[in-house]
């Protein structure tokens, strides 16, 4: 498998902390846009729609290469047959962008915070005429699931009751956005209850940030639901390929994707917001694996997990890249016959194709070498031979 690759020149957008009343300027320079709180302040009136509308092709979109992506995926409506059950603090039903495609569980169709109708936007959001922002999978339906009370505070215990909800309703993909700071035997039944019933969980591998950043960062600690077996762990990354100084860190991750200064829909509107987090780039993923689902539906959980995982840029952690986990042709179910997938675990070895070029590409090395060293050699005997008359 070839892929191009170069460099994306992107503009930075901020990385923006603080309440619904904060704003951070696009990088396109003339719209300000609020920002998407991951949870309520005590007091704090719930989210309402954004009248800012983001016209340029937010900087994620680009990296990602979305439009490619599109090219490849049978267009925008790329993800169709297949439901990603977002565990948050729910899904506002009358979101324009998702309209017609949001079922819940309970009372999770209402989003009083508003993140979880952002995450579902970045994964399946509808295009519009109005704005260059869409999901990436904007073909598949939604299943809204509460994993928080209604202020977006979490617990393991309110994790894993979505976790299983999202598993029992069906979702082939279930991406959870808080990360926790202590896990619990009832969380990790659930993650595996999921893997059973052949579900792809995709989780924040860190907290999003919920306040100024502090002096220091945190040391590296385990984060849960990520940190269990069998969860596809994300991290996220700005404009510039980096992570905020004091963002907090996981001891390992599974993928990277743009997660710090993106753009995404609100609970209301037309308009948009600006977001932050690991939990954003974990719905760039759980996009990605609907795309990948749609245009494969034979392959298990644990197989899309290997393709996404073996398709991505070498990184010190992978990065996500889209078009590769769509478009890559199969050299077989390399991830049938590993040993991680028996167990439901989807840390997996490298995708057969991404092997086999880099294989590939040191044959071409080593012979490169090789006609560099019989160059010289015939380059010494004929001077030698000149000296000697």
């Amino acid at each position: 498998m070839s892929r191009a690759v170069g460099a994306l020149t992107v503009a930075l957008a901020l990385t923006a902390l603080g309440g619904p009343a904060a704003a951070a300027p696009l990088a396109d320079g003339g719209v300000n846009l609020p920002v998407i709180p991951s949870a309520l302040a005590a007091g704090a009136s719930c989210t309402a729609g954004s009248s800012a509308v983001a016209e340029a092709v937010p900087w994620e979109q680009r990296s990602l290469g979305l439009a490619r992506v599109w090219r490849t995926a049978g267009g925008r409506a790329g993800g169709a047959g297949v439901t990603v059950a977002v565990v948050d603090t729910g899904v506002a039903a009358q979101a324009p962008a998702l309209a017609g495609r949001v079922t819940s569980v309970g009372a999770a169709d209402g989003d009083c915070v508003g993140h979880g109708t952002f995450v579902a936007g970045l994964i399946a959001a509808a295009p519009s005429r109005q704005a260059r922002f869409a999901g990436v999978a904007s073909g598949a339906r939604v299943l809204a699931v509460r994993g928080t009370d209604a202020r977006g505070a979490a617990t393991p215990a309110s994790l894993a009751s979505g976790i299983r909800s999202a598993a029992q309703a069906g979702a082939e993909i279930i991406v959870v956005s808080p990360a926790l700071a202590q896990g619990s035997a009832e969380l990790t039944a659930a993650v595996a209850y999921a893997a059973k019933r052949d579900a792809l969980l995709i989780a924040a591998a860190a907290p999003d940030p919920t306040g100024p950043a502090t002096a220091s960062p945190p040391p590296p600690r385990d984060y849960w639901p990520g940190s269990d077996p069998g969860v596809l762990s994300v991290l996220d990354l700005d404009a510039k390929g980096s992570r905020p100084a004091n963002a907090p860190s996981p001891l390992r991750a599974d993928l990277s994707a743009p997660g710090d200064g993106v753009v995404g829909i609100g609970p209301s509107g037309k308009g948009h917001y600006i977001g932050s987090g690991a939990s954003l780039a974990a719905a760039y993923v759980a996009g990605t694996a609907a795309l990948v689902r749609s245009a494969h539906p034979d392959l298990t959980a644990a197989e899309t997990a290997a393709r996404l995982t073996g398709t991505a840029y070498p990184s010190d952690v992978p990065r996500l890249d889209p078009y590769a986990a769509v478009s890559s042709v199969r050299d077989g179910d390399t991830a049938r016959s590993s040993g991680a997938a028996a167990d439901g675990a989807v840390r997996v070895d490298t995708h057969s194709s991404a092997t086999l070029a880099g294989r590939r590409a040191l044959v071409v090395v080593s012979a490169g070498a090789a006609v560099g060293l019989g160059v010289a050699w015939v380059g010494a005997v004929f001077r030698l031979r000149r000296r000697a008359g």
